[in-house]
């Protein structure tokens, strides 16, 4: 036995590959061989060339006989060797040592990183795989060695060892020597890179991007962050934790740095080309030949490949070529720059991370490892370190670099001094690596524009800045620029940001212009301001200067004096960026800079615009908090796009607002005394966000008047003189205490743009129809307390918030299908209906037709029980039962009783059980079946599905957004009706389970089979009729439908469910990202239309600098899924409901809530027509039918006398006495006689309709009484083409009097006048009605 170790071995010793430990390996590589075959000839060559390479290498010196045991010095050899040489000759296989020794050598590989090079010496490689020749073992009975577990294991050890990189004896055998030696040496030169003492966070963010490794067809991590951020560090940790697994490794470092001539590149692909082809030097004549030679190699090798800091992607392309990639390599990218923008490659498919911050743990623990050499702070300095921590912000360089510097002296009174600098300045180290992204920037401009934004611009709307500073710096795409390399990001409420250290960055470039503020390019400190304006000392420099009174009170300044000059500015003629906040300039406006793109002025102390301030250049005007009592232009300002005078309470007038022609964001947000706006703000054609929140005596019902007054006519109207802007996208009335819909109405005639339109804590009652507004996304009603019905809203709607609208009961769409891809309905606690999405109503509104076969639950309708789902909806909500109807299944939840109704025909003790459908009995038809189950609940959370399928393929699968909370220690029922009888066949097996995910305890369920008589089988309708529309959204794959509304990966992710929630309910059928991220609608939708999903995120964008506290459309929080108390919301859907059709049970029984006193009699005369008042309607269906038949009837036709001669008197008098009169206006064409008169018999059979009134001109009719909006549409549609303008109540002059109305152009029928001729006044004619009372005045 004999081993050679070089002293002079260039390899570092080795560590033992199967432990932890840092022990050194004895031996470099381990020779295993058949000592009869090469022992003296190719063996003996190849020792002494590894020897001669400095490769310390072992080999058995023995003659090994048959038979024997491997002896422990080889064991020992082979475990402390970095890798093994297996030199397979003709005979290796007949030694049983030979293969004992592959055995543990491909154990060694397995378990501990050996590395094993095959080679194949005068055999053929698949001759071993196959094992042909000599390398066919059998087993010997005869044989102690040669046992059938023994031969299984060696041809095991065969077939793998030759599926192995090796090497074939070809050719010559010298040049074959060297080949292997080069390749041994290449395999046990280390690749490890030098990774920093005190790294802290590293191993959890490889946790997150580790399973990259285990993708095979995304080849590229590219990890991009701020400098100091640690990308590098990453990189190495990744590396270096896995630079074993792959057959070559290359850490190409600092390319940023070593680019900066032509020829640098090459360099670059020389040492990356040399380290995939293992060592081998390949001559690169030019880099574009460079690139083809890696981009060959990288086709057939598994590479493992690091490539920090780039710069440029045309750095990328150099190195690595755009060809196609061996799928099991691995390349990572470390770079500033943003790779979402990085062009896309057919073959590249890559894993972006953006790098992540240390948190406050890490960093404390980072710092405290620099600044003291222990992982937490001593005692005394907690304060000093947390304030080092906030302004480091997680940057591990900064906090390495500040920590190394207190290292030395560590005295508190040191830290401060050291802590008091971070403002005034930038430690050279950290402004070395942050300037390297700067430097970068290819542009001047996109220099200037980085460090206008940091100086002034951090925390404001992205769109507002690049209006003011474009096109000087090229805004647009120099912000973009500026976020690709990752000095600057954009928040979720497009607020522009950046890292602390950045901005220190960018403040330190100015300060390195000149050591004299006011000879810098800006100044931001507010008390550099203040010393320049103060002594008058500005210069031609400064560009952009601000100024905060109020901030230099708070930090104590003191001020020699309170006055400051405008003459302070008249040297500053460069001047474009102004901000004065709260301070007061006396003398000559005239001294402004004719620059000036943007002046921000909080707290504008005069009470007017001066008139020698020129504005002409002005981009944008922030006011806010002003003195002004009237704002008007001095002069036209056609550069101005902004104008902002949020919460000038003295602001009453806005004159001539058409000298700004375009002006596109108006901010009047809290102007509670203006009283005026110039009403030519309707011809502003570029105006689009208009914000009016809290202008309440703008709206007032008293302003209205005075302002609609006419001097001509001398008769007051009740609408505005001034209408919106027909260019509006947003408009916001939040707080305008609008009364009435017709208020505001006529301002929305055309309104083609409007996307966002907040009405927030308006005082109407009914949401003012405008069909009109087309692009209508967002709808924001929170707070409006006496809001009660929003019917017919937009079909493009695609966001609604009606948070703590309490008196709110019915919402309905005009598509009648719930779409809204947000919405907000916390507080609105009478809420009962939202049409597609829900009906959830209490037992006692019902009656005994509405519940069908159900209706025994009557007798409990005073019962409470405590409901659960969705908190939005059921806080404040009554508990007394209810009824859901969701997805065409009816559903409530009742105390353990026991009422005979309730007694299944097939019971299970368990959460499941199956039954065969019998036949049906005579003369009856399968409608539905019942479904019950007893429960208990066990601890907070509650998640479980309802699920049915059958042999003929249905498949449902329900989880109800209501139902009952048992008191502790009881038990609850759950009753549900599902209309799939016309799904069910004769002979199916039907399998009954509840499927519990948390929180349920099931003891028992049942199952009742629901029939009909034959007779009423039209009126019997299926599941898909019932489900309330379109629920392919809600269909998986498999066919199964997922009646559920709620994102269940929500729960799991925070730990509320486990992770195999999916599978317990559907089994392995089906992929659980399916129902990830389901919505109220089911299954996500790609929405192509860029404005719903821009809109998701809605908030006023409040363009003012200094509006921090912008309002936002609903600062309430989503319903979290899976609460204690979660109520929900569903889908139209209850037994007779047609497919398309809204409910008219729900539509009756909305009438009997609203308390609506039906007029039911109605006595004829020509001369008058009295209606009196009825009973109460008793929700009797028949009856209500036999009137509309009755009315609609033929028996509705002209009359025939009295003679034409003799008019009549279209006339009706009526009496109210404290009834709620609704005002309906609809948009029709009457210009037809005999339509018209249709549609006065169609309406007139509805009771409580007071009048009816014809406006030929617009095409309107108005409809007034006590009746539903909805019932009165759909009569008119079945006449002609009908819609609602607006519903709201009548006017209250009209309560509490006896009313005449008589047709214009008629004399008063008291007077003898001679009749009506044929072919005369047609337009003011009207239709007389044959024994029945005529509804009508025109108008």
């Amino acid at each position: 036995m004999a081993s050679s170790c070089s002293s002079s071995s260039n390899l570092i010793a080795c560590s033992s590959s199967c432990n932890d430990n840092d022990d050194a390996c004895t031996y470099d590589v381990f020779l295993s061989f058949r000592g009869e075959d090469t022992r003296y000839s190719f063996t003996d060559h190849l020792y002494h060339k590894l020897v001669q390479a400095g490769i310390c290498t072992f080999r058995d010196e023995e003659d090994i006989n048959r038979g024997e045991e491997l002896k422990p010095e080889i064991e020992r050899a082979i475990k402390s060797s970095r890798a093994s040489i297996v030199v397979l000759s003709e005979n290796y296989a007949t030694s049983t040592w030979c293969l004992d020794e592959l055995l543990l050598i491909l154990q060694q590989r397995r378990e501990c990183g050996h590395t094993v090079v095959p080679v194949f010496y005068h055999v053929k490689p698949t001759d071993v795989r196959n094992h042909k020749k000599k390398f066919t073992i059998e087993v010997n009975p005869y044989s102690s060695r040669w046992t059938d577990n023994n031969v299984n294991m060696w041809r095991t050890a065969l077939m793998q060892v030759a599926d192995l990189t090796g090497f074939e004896l070809l050719g010559s055998e010298t040049s074959f020597l060297k080949e292997i030696v080069d390749a041994i040496y290449n395999k046990l030169d280390r690749k490890e890179v030098h990774l920093p003492l005190n790294i802290t966070g590293m191993n959890t963010r490889y946790e997150e991007v580790k399973s990259w490794l285990d993708q095979r067809d995304v080849q590229f991590l590219a990890i991009y962050g701020m400098g100091g951020i640690g990308k590098t560090t990453l990189a190495k940790y990744i590396y270096n934790s896995n630079e074993k697994s792959f057959e070559y490794v290359s850490f190409v470092e600092d390319i940023g740095s070593r680019c900066k001539q032509p020829n640098d590149l090459l360099e670059l692909q020389k040492q990356l080309l040399k380290d995939i082809l293992g060592g081998k030097k390949r001559k690169i004549p030019s880099v574009s030949r460079g690139t083809c030679m890696i981009g060959e190699a990288l086709l057939t090798k598994r590479t493992l490949i690091v490539l920090d800091d780039i710069v440029e992607h045309s750095q990328l392309v150099s190195l690595l070529g755009t060809t196609k990639i061996n799928a099991q390599s691995k390349i990572i990218v470390t770079t500033r720059e943003n790779t979402n923008n990085w062009p896309h490659f057919p073959y590249w498919r890559y894993r972006r991370y953006e790098m992540r911050s240390l948190n406050d743990d890490e960093s404390l623990e980072l710092l405290s490892r620099h600044a003291f050499g222990t992982e937490s702070p001593i005692l005394g300095f907690v304060s000093l370190i947390l304030q080092a921590v906030r302004y480091c912000e997680g940057n591990p360089l900064a906090l390495e670099v500040l920590g190394s510097a207190l290292f030395k002296s560590n005295t508190i009174l040191n830290w401060k001094s050291q802590l008091s600098l971070l403002d005034k300045d930038l430690d050279s180290r950290i402004q070395h690596v942050l300037m390297r992204s700067y430097n970068s920037l290819p542009y001047n401009s996109e220099k200037e524009l980085f460090l206008h934004i940091a100086c002034f611009f951090i925390g404001k709307d992205i769109d507002y800045v690049i209006k003011i500073l474009e096109p000087g710096y090229s805004a647009i795409s120099g912000i973009k620029t500026l976020i690709n390399r990752c000095l600057l990001s954009v928040s979720p409420n497009k607020k522009l940001m950046m890292p602390r250290l950045l901005q220190e960055m960018a403040k330190n470039i100015v300060r390195q212009e000149s050591v004299f503020p006011a000879k810098r390019s800006r100044v931001w400190l507010s008390s550099d301001s203040y010393k320049i304006l103060s002594k008058g000392k500005g210069s031609e420099t400064v560009e952009g200067l601000a100024l905060d009174m109020q901030m230099l009170l708070r930090e104590g300044f003191v001020f020699k004096s309170s006055d400051l000059k405008t003459t302070a500015l008249k040297n500053m003629d460069s001047l474009t960026l102004l901000q004065l906040n709260f301070a007061e300039l006396y003398g000559s406006y005239e001294n402004f800079s004719d620059d000036l793109r943007w002046l921000c002025w909080l707290g504008f102390h005069l009470t007017s615009i001066p008139s020698d301030l020129y504005m002409g250049n002005l981009v944008a005007i922030d006011m806010s908090y002003s003195n002004l009592e009237v704002f008007e232009p001095p002069m036209v300002l056609q550069s101005l796009q902004i104008l902002n005078l949020k919460d000038s309470h003295n602001l009453v007038e806005i004159r001539n607002i058409f000298m700004i022609p375009h002006l596109e964001t108006l901010i009047l947000w809290n102007c509670y005394n203006l009283l005026n706006v110039c009403k030519t703000i309707r011809d502003l054609t570029s105006l689009e966000l208009l914000n009016m929140t809290g202008c309440k005596n703008l709206f007032s019902r008293d302003q209205l008047n005075t302002l609609a007054a006419s001097t001509s006519s001398g008769v007051v109207t009740e609408h505005p003189t001034f209408s919106f802007p027909h260019s509006l996208h947003r408009l916001f009335l939040k707080d305008c205490s609008l009364e009435s819909a017709d208020s505001f109405r006529f301002s929305f005639r055309f309104q083609p743009y409007l996307q966002y339109l907040n009405l927030g804590n308006s005082l109407f009652e009914f949401w003012p129809y405008h069909d009109h507004l087309k692009t209508l996304r967002v709808l924001d009603l929170s707070l409006s307390s006496r809001l009660k019905w929003l019917l017919y809203l937009p079909s493009t709607l695609a966001e609604l918030y009606i948070y703590y609208c309490e008196l709110l009961e019915r919402v309905t769409f005009q598509s009648r299908r719930f779409t809204l891809q947000e919405f907000g309905y916390e507080g609105c606690i009478n809420l009962y209906e939202i049409e597609g999405f829900i009906n959830l109503v209490p037992m006692a509104k019902l009656n005994e037709t509405d519940l069908g076969h159900m209706k025994w639950l009557k007798r409990y309708q005073n019962h409470e029980v405590c409901l659960v789902g969705d908190d939005e909806l059921l806080v404040g909500r009554s508990s007394r039962i209810q009824m859901l109807f969701e997805f065409g299944i009816m559903s409530t939840s009742l105390a353990n009783i026991k009422d005979p109704n309730m007694t299944s025909k097939y019971i299970s003790e368990s959460t499941s059980l199956s039954f065969d459908v019998p036949l049906c009995p005579e003369n009856k038809t399968l409608r539905g079946i019942n479904l019950t189950f007893k429960y208990a609940m066990l601890g907070d959370d509650w998640t479980w599905f309802c699920k049915i399928s059958t042999t003929n393929g249905v498949d449902l699968m329900y989880n109800p957004k209501v139902f009952g909370k048992p008191e502790s220690g009881k038990a609850c029922m759950w009753l549900s009706y599902w209309p799939i009888g016309n799904l069910l066949n004769i002979g199916d097996t039907v399998h009954v389970s509840i499927v519990v995910l948390s929180g349920l305890e099931v003891h028992e369920c049942g199952v009742s089979l629901v029939y009909s008589d034959h007779e009423t089988l039209d009126n019997i309708l299926g599941w898909e009729e019932t489900s309330g529309g379109d629920l392919s959204g809600f269909q998986l794959s498999t066919g199964a439908y997922y009646l559920c509304r709620r994102d269940f990966f929500e729960l799991m992710e925070v730990g509320r469910l486990t992770p195999d929630w999916f599978r317990m309910l559907v089994g392995d059928t089906v992929d659980y990202t399916e129902v990830r991220g389901w919505r109220k609608t089911g299954r996500p939708k790609q929405v192509t239309d860029p404005s719903f999903t821009e809109l998701k995120t809605v908030r006023c964008i409040i363009d003012g600098p200094e509006l921090e506290d912008v309002y936002k459309i609903a600062e309430m929080a989503k319903p979290s899924v899976g609460d204690k108390t979660v109520a929900f919301t569903s889908s139209l859907l209850q037994e007779g409901m047609k497919f398309d059709a809204r409910s008219e049970i729900i539509d009756n029984e909305m009438e009997d809530i609203f308390d609506i006193d039906w007029s039911a009699r109605f006595l004829s005369s020509y001369d008058e027509i009295a209606v009196e008042e009825s009973e109460p309607y008793s929700h009797e269906q028949e009856e209500i039918e036999g009137i509309f038949k009755a009315f609609a009837s033929d028996e509705i036709r002209e009359s025939a006398s009295p003679p034409d001669e003799e008019r009549l008197k279209s006339v009706v008098t009526h009496e109210v006495i404290g009834q709620t009169k609704k005002k309906i206006v609809l948009s029709v064409n009457l210009s037809n006689k005999t339509i018209r008169s249709k549609m006065i018999a169609a309406l007139s059979v509805l009771q409580a309709i007071e009048s009816l009134s014809f406006d030929k001109e617009y095409g309107e009719l108005t409809v007034i009484g006590d009746v539903d909006p909805v019932m009165v549409l759909k009569r008119a549609n079945e006449i002609a083409d009908t819609e609602i303008l607006s519903t709201g109540p009548a006017s209250e002059t009209v309560a509490k009097q006896h009313e005449t109305e008589v047709e214009p152009g008629y004399e008063s029928p008291k007077e003898d006048k001679p009749g009506y001729e044929s072919g005369k006044d047609d337009e003011a004619y009207q239709e007389p009605l044959k024994n029945k009372k005529s509804f009508c005045s025109v108008m």
